[in-house]
């Protein structure tokens, strides 16, 4: 039996049940896959099922407010995704009238859709023979023909991608392509692989030679740049806090957050109390100032480690702020999209 009639019957016999799987609506496949994207399908579910309860449409989530899509997105990560999510449903409903791209090469000039979400789409909606190359397709096709090429190369992309076009069956691509999806995710994983009763054993090329542990090959990361955080958390008459929103190109852009002061290294309770902005704000002002916790909340993004600390600041006066700063009521805080490490200490201290 050849590669993807095995696959494809071993994905008929084990497929876990999900709610994109159900329909071939391109709004639907796009938004599951978005979510998805360096996102594990139990922590996306819930995501999704929120998404297309409150924007059942394309039209729906196009006339959203952006922060509304960012809060609701809020504890995903990679929060360039829902901006570019939110972007380009405006985009098809304005400019397309609702109607999405049907095929490869136009899906793939949707802003935040990259060659693996255009393939997933275009072969799921439209039946376009376009092999989808994930990190569980890599993995699998790197172990059956033991494969040492790094998968994030750029020599590694196109190689995969060749072997992908290779083996995919031609007649059922969408079938095919979430079949080796759901065989890198539940047979062939990361970590202790079962290839004991794996359909594939009598041929993969890894497991013939006891390689399986070792492969896929990455090429190393960027070294990961530590940054230290200090956020001062204002209580003003146990009523109100101050906040601000992101801008810029950086991490969290638009999403919400305390006053921040940013260190080169870890700093003490007298650095931040003669630091510009801390005066600025509590000029002729009494107030009461803490450490929530003397230990970092150590946060790990891709390249970088944000080790940050919150600074409990208590007035009965109005601090100076200004224009980029926000004083809202602490009963209100919730309904502002912020980072989950904010979002975290928010529900442990308000």
């Amino acid at each position: 039996m050849i590669f993807y009639k095995k696959l494809i019957t071993w994905y008929l016999q084990n497929k876990r049940s999900m709610p994109w799987r159900e329909t071939i609506d391109p709004y639907h496949i796009w938004l599951s896959e978005i979510i998805l994207q360096q996102t594990r399908v139990a922590q996306g579910l819930p995501y999704y099922l929120s998404f297309t309860d409150q924007y059942p449409t394309v039209f729906d989530l196009a006339n959203a407010e952006e922060e509304q899509v960012l809060k609701l997105w809020q504890g995903l990560g990679y929060y360039s995704r829902a901006r570019n999510l939110h972007a380009t449903a405006k985009y098809i409903a304005n400019e397309l009238n609702g109607i999405f791209p049907s095929n490869y090469n136009d899906l793939l000039k949707l802003k935040g859709v990259g060659d693996y979400t255009a393939s997933a789409i275009a072969s799921i909606c439209y039946n376009e023979v376009v092999p989808v190359v994930d990190g569980n397709v890599y993995r699998v096709l790197s172990r059956y023909f033991n494969i040492n090429t790094p998968i994030n190369s750029t020599q590694g992309i196109k190689e995969f991608k060749k072997i992908a076009f290779e083996l995919i069956d031609p007649e059922q691509p969408a079938t095919y392509n979430q079949a080796i999806m759901e065989f890198g995710a539940l047979q062939c994983k990361p970590q202790n692989p079962y290839c004991i009763v794996c359909p594939l054993n009598d041929s993969c090329e890894s497991l013939n030679k006891g390689t399986v542990t070792s492969l896929p090959v990455k090429l190393k990361k960027t070294k990961v740049k530590k940054r230290y955080f200090n956020y001062l958390i204002f209580s003003v008459s146990d009523q109100y806090t101050i906040i601000k929103q992101r801008t810029g190109k950086g991490i969290w852009q638009n999403l919400y957050e305390f006053p921040l002061i940013e260190s080169e290294n870890d700093v003490d309770l007298d650095y931040i109390k003669e630091h510009v902005l801390f005066k600025s704000l509590l000029e002729d002002v009494s107030y009461d100032i803490t450490c929530y916790e003397e230990t970092f909340k150590i946060h790990k993004l891709s390249h970088q480690h944000l080790y940050t600390r919150f600074y409990i600041i208590k007035t009965n006066k109005k601090p100076k702020i200004n224009t980029e700063l926000e004083q809202v009521k602490i009963d209100n805080i919730r309904e502002y999209p912020v980072p989950i490490l904010l979002g975290n200490f928010i529900d442990s201290f308000f």
